[in-house]
């Protein structure tokens, strides 16, 4: 398995991918249509944000993840997603290592996202906090707004 950056050309297989994993929760796909535009991964988001691809030893995408910084100390993971066969495999907590692990080498102090109400456990098993809650468009339905705090790796120089 490797994880590397994502290039305008994976932008179809990442959009695929992420329609997959969410209808995993069980949404009709009624529901995953209407959050279509939400879903997709254009050339463009790849270009504008950080986007990091796991890839098995077929040279598959099996997972992604997306980031970009708010400010100069915090940063929102904005996307987590993997293959609905390989959720609980442990891909998503090795691509959660590797975000951590890329961010601490920024001056980052704090990661902040809005969790899919399924995936909320699986956030607080790695330490982030709930701190809020955002309306979604399905009636009485909420998405944690989580936290984490960091520690940067002290070095001079930061990227």
């Amino acid at each position: 398995m490797t994880i590397e950056r994502a290039t305008r050309t994976d932008s179809k297989t990442l959009t695929e991918l992420t329609m997959r994993s969410k209808s995993h929760w069980d949404y009709s796909m009624q529901q995953i249509e209407k959050w279509r535009d939400d879903l997709t991964i254009s050339k463009d988001y790849i270009t504008e944000k950080e986007v990091y691809k796991l890839i098995d030893s077929e040279n598959k995408i099996i997972g992604y993840y997306s980031y970009f910084l708010i400010n100069e100390v915090k940063v929102k993971l904005e996307n987590l997603f993997v293959e609905p066969k390989f959720i609980g495999c442990g891909y998503g907590k090795m691509l959660m290592n590797d975000f951590i692990e890329r961010i601490r080498k920024t001056r980052t102090e704090k990661i902040i996202l809005d969790s899919d109400p399924n995936a909320e456990n699986f956030y607080k098993k790695i330490g982030f906090k709930v701190i809020g809650k955002l309306e979604t468009s399905i009636k009485n339905r909420f998405l944690p707004i989580m936290e984490l705090k960091i520690k940067p790796v002290a070095s001079k120089d930061y990227k």
